[in-house]
């Protein structure tokens, strides 16, 4: 975790208003939908409970294990528009956290 980024396992749109008020202002969903089966809250859910609470969200699905370059240049493109800081989530945070590592090694990031 840095200023600017913040990284978490699977969250719903319940726990929206928990990450507001640890100052994030954005979130970047890199969980497929279903990957956990019906218990896991859609993007569309997490979406619409973001946007109520004021946030940014994008939702940027990527497969474990199969990190792409396009997807880390995807990342980078969304990460240097948002506004900071920027909670990061998939199923454990691990994913999100090695796509923002990715993207920094490959110098694609504004801060």
């Amino acid at each position: 975790m840095t200023d600017n980024v913040g990284f978490a396992g699977q969250i719903g749109p319940e726990q929206v208003g928990q990450v507001v008020e640890k100052g994030f202002k954005s979130i970047i969903n890199n969980r497929p939908d279903m990957e956990g089966g019906s218990e896991q809250p859609t993007s569309a859910q997490i979406e619409e409970a973001s946007r109520s609470a004021g946030l940014d969200y994008v939702y940027q699905p990527v497969v474990a294990g199969q990190i792409t370059e396009l997807d880390v240049r995807t990342f980078a493109n969304h990460y240097n528009e948002l506004p900071k800081p920027i909670l990061m989530f998939c199923r454990t945070g691990n994913r999100s956290n090695n796509l923002y590592q990715l993207a920094k090694q490959m110098d694609l990031l504004d801060d």
